[in-house]
């Protein structure tokens, strides 16, 4: 069951779900807009490997945007952080921004429930696009859980600005090839 604009107004002010900051008027008939946040980060590296950590590069956006180039991941963030301990939110991006041609979240569009904090959000455009900190990137959906709860207690808990993979954390060893 997915939250309605006026369900998610109600869960906001008795706390089953936590937005901040919260603006009543970026909530949707059934979703929450979120904005970008003034942080990109990409990787340097040419091959990303997925068992290590990787060098990244950040870079704020001014005031007059950052062109973000094809064939280039950049991870950004929300300006809100976004959580809850009831319920399950899905981040897509907004289907204007998607008419611009940018993807937004493709790969990984559902939260934990437990975590709270900015999300990092996977950017990729198809051809050179400006984007702006504070625009309305994409949007957040909330859907009621059943069951017992086991809370989020990963390594991006109250993550703050974009932040890179820490696959190579949690990976398993690097088997041997045999020849």
């Amino acid at each position: 069951m997915i939250l309605t604009g006026p369900e998610i107004n109600a869960a906001v002010a008795d706390g089953r779900l936590r937005i901040t900051p919260f603006a009543p008027d970026q909530t949707n008939p059934n979703s929450y807009n979120v904005r970008l946040g003034a942080t990109l980060v990409t990787y340097t590296s040419k091959v990303i490997d997925a068992h290590r950590p990787n060098p990244t590069r950040s870079v704020l956006i001014g005031k007059d945007g950052h062109v973000l180039q094809p064939g280039e991941l950049y991870l950004g963030h929300t300006v809100e952080e976004v959580g809850s301990d009831v319920f399950v939110p899905l981040l897509f991006g907004r289907s204007s921004v998607g008419r611009l041609g940018l993807f937004v979240e493709i790969t990984a569009p559902i939260g934990d429930l437990g975590f709270h904090g900015q999300w990092t959000l996977m950017l990729s455009p198809v051809r050179p696009l400006r984007v702006y900190a504070g625009m309305k990137i994409g949007q957040v959906m909330f859907f009621a859980s059943t069951g017992d709860v086991d809370l989020y207690r990963g390594k991006y808990q109250g993550a703050v600005g974009p932040q890179p993979s820490g696959y190579w954390r949690d990976a398993a060893p690097i088997p041997a090839v045999a020849s």
